[in-house]
């Protein structure tokens, strides 16, 4: 059992028709047909929406997302329209907010790996593989791997965990051509992103992407390449071998599974509340990977 501890009720907008309350975003449809994606300060864990919320990360995220998509232009169009705020929305959702083209969107999440973490290593410690792709011995934890990979996997519903497909299995539900394009795209965007992470002292060990069509154009929709969806390593702390320090929640991970926090992750009770000290520095950790990346100050 997972899912929200406590799920939002949606805010009531003149004009705007709640679709969708997921782990981060709230999703509406104006009067025109657009969808206006709503970037709350929510933050998930081990399937969970927690209980406390990280303040300005939200904005953080959207702001990110949108210096990232001017990075990205030339390699992959987006999908956002405005980012002027709704007639009536509330003074909140300024910097959070962003009006979209509604695509037809292609059900998988289109993962870049240029390091070997996460599930994907584990995999590889059963099978040398990730996603059925081989990769050569000797990997360890933190591993760069010889060439970025594609490692799809199906978007799973809240509170479930995404599953790592095959490219196969992605062909099979989506077409060969749309695979080799969801491939194609996913890969050249990693690189770009990834170059200019390390310009910036940062290491992209991975990343997963949505896309959808507009028409006949492949568009990339929702976040790109914030915390929340990408592991960022600082390059001059990496050493293979271990779990490396990443600009992310890891902070409240490390807490949730603490004895301080006195939660059991296999008992199907909610994650309790987090202390001000892990709130802090995780809306740090946000801040600082913003500021990393972009060279602004994050005000």
């Amino acid at each position: 059992m997972s899912g929200f501890v406590e799920k939002p009720e949606p805010i009531e907008v003149p004009g705007l028709v709640h679709l969708h309350t997921g782990k981060v975003r709230d999703l509406y449809q104006n009067e025109a047909g657009d969808l206006v994606m709503v970037a709350s300060d929510r933050l998930s864990a081990y399937d969970w929406v927690l209980p406390t919320e990280i303040p300005e990360k939200g904005r953080i995220l959207t702001q990110l997302s949108l210096w990232w998509f001017d990075q990205l232009a030339d390699l992959a169009p987006n999908h956002v329209l405005s980012t002027e705020l709704p007639p009536g929305a509330p003074a909140d959702w300024e910097g959070r907010t962003l009006i979209c083209k509604s695509l037809r969107m292609v059900p998988v999440e289109c993962v870049a790996r240029g390091y070997l973490t996460g599930s994907g290593l584990v995999e590889y410690e059963q099978s040398r593989t990730v996603c059925g792709l081989a990769l050569p011995e000797g990997l360890v934890d933190g591993s760069e791997l010889p060439a970025p990979i594609f490692t799809p996997a199906t978007k799973a519903a809240v509170g479930e965990h995404d599953e790592n497909v095959s490219y196969e299995e992605v062909a099979r539900q989506v077409g060969a051509d749309t695979a080799a394009q969801l491939r194609q795209v996913t890969l050249a965007v990693y690189a770009r992103a990834r170059d200019i992470a390390r310009e910036r002292g940062i290491i992209l060990a991975d990343t997963k992407f949505e896309f959808g069509f507009d028409g006949e154009a492949l568009v990339l929709a929702d976040e790109v390449l914030t915390p929340d969806s990408s592991r960022f390593w600082p390059a001059d702390a990496w050493q293979p071998g271990q779990a490396q320090p990443s600009y992310d929640k890891q902070f409240v991970r490390d807490w949730l599974t603490s004895a301080e926090s006195g939660w059991d992750r296999k008992s199907e009770q909610p994650p309790p509340a987090l202390p001000e000290h892990i709130v802090e520095a995780t809306r740090a950790k946000y801040a600082e990977a913003y500021e990393l990346l972009t060279g602004s100050t994050w005000s």
